[in-house]
């Protein structure tokens, strides 16, 4: 191990301002290409690029080792570089989009999940990922609550907290075990009219009580590096609010860790427009301690000039770098600069056998059942079946944010269904698109007599994998193109039908409820989708997850969520669909969600019974004892999230009609209570 205070003080300028640096690896690769194209616009000088301490957007492991290893012989230093990715729901092996993912109630899969990204990803040449995204989100227009677990402080941080601790293992200087970044710090799920990268306006006390738990929960675990949120919060951009970079963070968190600006963050304060040039951003960014900057040059080309200026201390400039440093020297990469990067150990757990059943088993336990009119699960022994709609074969259901997942590695339903019935007659009609302004109903006479000629029908409905996640915002959340009318044509002529819907958000179902039997929310469920769908359709596998964000029954309900506060008018709920004025509530539209947090049905009928509340057990903490028996009534086997809710009667100040304080998920026997 490096004396790094001896290191820190025997580098230059430049060298110092190079780990506070973090560039695209196309920088690297040819420096001819780099010094007439992104340094070009960086303003980078071609002898610097070598001293840029970390990188992002590489492919292999090959790359990492042969760059890590040229950088090693040409830097006099010897300070290895620290190689980011963002590995959002897998790396290679895709599992469920977090959303879907936190659906599953389930701390011991998602960490299950987590082993088998970081081990791939350890082995890609990663060091740390840009993971956990915990942002509190409301409103399903906004394109990245895919990357989020909802509506729900207690379930994000929970779910936070067991990635970071997956991720970085007990040691995280041993191969396989890799660093966190908790993102996006504040607030940027509360984006104004669900719009990406928008303003956010939020009360300090909606602030600490929603969106920040989880942030703290993710420090708390230990996460070594913290990102600031692209947005305006309260009228300051992240990366330059003092208030909560420093008061928060710092003073009343106790964070001593790194911190790293979004994607060309720093230079985007000129843009938000609270600093005149990038000399002035790079500034505002410094003194709230963000000690690495991505993608962009501020810090290279003012950060000395602002030191001359006696805006701030060497001394200040090589703390920043001293954080770097101890970062990468609890990774161990001093002494082990490639961290576990191989080709050949990613060629054996890559996509292997044992992962794929990881991401099945959590595709499966992700998928909420959302209604059954006794159509599902449908009978192995069925002789005919018909898989229409746009996702019946179709291999982009991995979701946004796949890192390096490809398309053509998944399983599509077709196949999925084709493997679990090999003796039964599959026909598959694709019948329309799923893109917005897609009116093509040329397939609809090879649809219905699909259906018509079949003793079941699978619709495969949804939205496009890239119509959620980073900038991919909607204004009208019901299903694109002609799907409804194709769903109420298909019912018509066949009521054995269950629909299997594939998106990156909460979506408007409410004709699609009236019209089709069954209804299975898969989300985005990854490599193994299409076998998780036959697993859950044939009943292998017994549904058990519950939405952890409110699907709404008009777009015009955004932001809906379930732990609202009251009004001094409310609507009753016994009126929900009856006209009413003077009262908090709509013309056209209930109050209420289609479905609810929370929400989730079963092939096993789970009955609440004897709730009791201890008084005698009330301690001087607060703490009170509550106890339920739940009971099978089924002779069906399945898992049951049991979810306890508090309400405060009469409070200082408003809160929310209900609250989640605490769950368990509760494997069940036929017929156990």
């Amino acid at each position: 191990m490096k004396n790094l205070e001896k290191l820190v003080a025997n580098m230059t300028f430049s060298e110092k301002i190079g780990q506070l640096s973090q560039h695209n690896i196309v920088l690297f690769l040819d420096s001819d290409a780099a010094i007439t194209g992104p340094a070009v616009r960086l303003g980078i000088k071609k002898e610097d690029i070598g001293k840029v301490g970390s990188v992002l957007n590489f492919k292999t492991p090959d790359e990492v080792i042969s760059l890590q290893n040229k950088h090693l012989e040409e830097d006099p230093n010897k300070i290895p570089i620290i190689f980011m990715m963002d590995v959002i729901h897998g790396c290679h092996t895709i599992y469920p989009i977090p959303l879907a993912l936190g659906c599953s109630f389930d701390e011991e899969l998602v960490a299950e999940c987590t082993r088998v990204a970081a081990e791939e990803a350890s082995a890609s040449g990663i060091h740390v990922t840009f993971t956990p995204m915990v942002d509190y989100v409301r409103d399903a227009r906004w394109g990245r609550v895919m990357e989020t677990c909802g509506e729900e402080p207690l379930v994000n941080s929970r779910m936070g907290a067991v990635q970071v601790k997956a991720f970085q293992g007990d040691d995280l200087t041993k191969p396989g075990n890799i660093a966190t970044c908790v993102k996006h710090f504040a607030g940027y799920g509360g984006a104004e009219a669900g719009r990406d990268y928008n303003t956010v306006d939020v009360a300090e006390r909606t602030l600490r009580e929603f969106y920040f738990p989880a942030y703290k929960a993710c420090i708390d675990a230990g996460a070594k590096l913290l990102m600031p949120s692209f947005n305006s919060l309260n009228g300051v951009p992240s990366t330059a609010n003092k208030w909560l970079m420093k008061k928060v963070l710092k003073d009343e968190w106790g964070y001593d860790g790194t911190v790293i600006s979004d994607f060309a963050a720093i230079n985007e304060l000129v843009k938000h427009g609270v600093a005149a040039d990038k000399k002035e951003a790079a500034k505002r960014a410094f003194e709230c301690g963000c000690d690495i900057e991505m993608a962009s040059s501020a810090y290279y080309h003012h950060l000395e000039e602002l030191v001359n200026e006696g805006v701030f201390t060497m001394e200040q400039i090589d703390a920043a770098v001293l954080r770097v440093l101890e970062f990468k020297n609890s990774l161990g990469l001093f002494e082990d600069p490639h961290h576990g990067a191989s080709a050949e150990k990613l060629s054996e757990i890559a996509l292997s056998p044992a992962n794929r059943a990881v991401v099945r088993k959590a595709a499966a336990n992700s998928a909420v059942l959302l209604k059954n009119d006794g159509v599902l699960p449908i009978k192995k022994d069925v002789k005919k079946i018909a898989l229409i709609g746009p996702f019946a074969d179709e291999h982009k259901i991995i979701g946004f944010w796949a890192c390096y997942g490809k398309d053509e590695d998944s399983v599509t339903v077709l196949e999925g269904v084709k493997a679990a019935l090999p003796g039964a007659e599959v026909v598959c009609v694709k019948a329309c698109g799923n893109e917005i302004a897609d009116t093509d109903k040329s397939g609809f006479v090879e649809a219905i007599a699909a259906a018509k000629d079949a003793d079941a029908v699978i619709l495969c409905l949804g939205e496009p994998q890239d119509y959620s996640g980073e900038g991919n915002c909607r204004t009208d959340l019901t299903l694109p193109g002609v799907q409804e009318e194709l769903a109420e044509e298909i019912v018509k002529v066949n009521k054995n039908t269950a629909a299997v819907l594939f998106n990156g958000r909460p979506m408007v179902f409410t004709n699609l409820a009236k019209t089709v039997p069954a209804l299975l929310e898969m989300w985005f469920p990854g490599t193994e989708g299409g076998n998780a769908v036959a697993d859950l359709i044939f009943g292998d596998v017994n549904p058990s997850g519950k939405l952890t964000m409110s699907f709404p029954k008009a777009t015009g309900q955004c932001p809906i969520y379930y732990n609202r506060t009251n009004t001094g008018r409310p609507k009753a709920v016994k009126d929900e669909d009856v006209r009413k004025i003077y009262c908090s509530s709509y013309l056209d539209c209930g109050n209420l969600p289609l479905y609810s947090f929370g929400y989730g049905m079963s092939y096993s009928n789970f009955v609440y019974e004897d709730m009791k509340l201890d008084s005698d057990t009330l301690t001087s903490d607060g703490e009170i004892k509550v106890t339920v028996t739940v009971y099978n009534d089924s002779g069906v086997a399945g898992k049951e999230t049991v979810q306890l809710y508090m309400h405060d009667v009469a409070a200082s100040s408003v809160r929310p009609i209900q609250q989640l304080i605490d769950y368990k998920k509760v494997e069940f026997a036929p017929h156990e209570r």
